[in-house]
């Protein structure tokens, strides 16, 4: 009987053993955004800010964007870093000016955006020419047009402290794969931001421990790679959403292939205020 009793509870022991190492395995393959931060749910369609909604589908907004609305979902990327009329947001390594014109529309003319490009190269004059063009429309009267290198010790003209939000909308990767001066642009955003401010940052998801070997073959970055290279400035990541996920991505596409296919992260840093000499965090959780 004794021995029975002893081989049940080796057997259960076993079993016990077994279930933690599977939970640690599985958790190794698909890694937590972060120790304390879970990705949360898309934002229900009924609770997107009216302001946001009406943006999107203002009638004088170029078809071309529209188009790429069904895969960006712009309503999720505007509610989520809490984008609103009058505030000032930046738009870092704006592009075309797709987020801009987006986030113009969602301030108002009570609000400000300040679009941020560095020199374009000549086999990306187009994507220059594009986004100068945009910022001449009445509904961009409330943006101001920043053509600074990366590495230019005032990035954005504004004070101190000033800003609400600034955004990187699918372009963090190519910072690091043209090996532009990020740790300058993390800083000028930081230095900008308000206490509380966000910093938004839509990428697309390499494969977990790639770091930044695919930016410039697959034009993808690993997340917690980008979380660590953010951070180091003084951000806290305090929010994750899963509104472009897309779990049949292999991350294995080239992104221009695959556009609004892919399988993206959206991450929410904040520059929040040290607390007292223990250096909390906790109360900003």
């Amino acid at each position: 009987m004794i021995l029975k009793s002893t081989r049940l509870i080796v057997s259960l022991a076993a079993a016990i053993v077994m279930t933690a190492w599977l939970a640690v395995s599985t958790r190794a393959e698909i890694p937590a955004v972060a120790a304390d931060v879970t990705e949360t749910a898309p934002i229900p369609l009924d609770q997107i800010p009216k302001g946001i909604t009406d943006a999107i589908n203002a009638p004088d907004r170029p078809a071309e964007d529209k188009a790429l609305d069904a895969g960006r979902k712009p309503d999720q990327i505007m509610a989520f870093y809490e984008i609103k009329p009058g505030m000032k947001v930046a738009d870092i390594f704006a592009g075309g000016g797709y987020m801009t014109e987006l986030i113009a529309r969602v301030v108002g003319p009570t609000g400000k955006v300040y679009s941020q490009n560095g020199p374009f190269p000549e086999q990306f004059k187009k994507i220059g020419d594009a986004w100068g063009e945009r910022l001449k429309e009445p509904a961009l009267k409330n943006v101001v047009a920043v053509s600074r290198p990366y590495d230019s010790p005032d990035l954005l003209p504004v004070e101190p402290g000033s800003l609400d939000a600034v955004i990187i909308h699918l372009n963090y990767h190519d910072m690091v794969g043209f090996k532009l001066n990020r740790e300058n642009v993390n800083q000028a955003v930081f230095k900008s931001l308000r206490p509380g401010g966000i910093y938004g940052i839509v990428d697309h998801s390499a494969k977990p421990g790639t770091g930044d070997t695919e930016t410039t073959t697959l034009h993808r970055i690993d997340e917690q790679f980008l979380i660590k290279d953010v951070e180091k400035t003084g951000f806290k990541l305090m929010a994750a959403s899963k509104a472009l996920r897309h779990p049949e991505d292999d991350r294995t596409w080239n992104v221009f292939k695959k556009r609004g296919e892919t399988d993206r992260f959206m991450l929410k840093f904040v520059k929040a205020p040290r607390i007292a000499a223990a250096d909390s965090w906790t109360s900003m959780r």
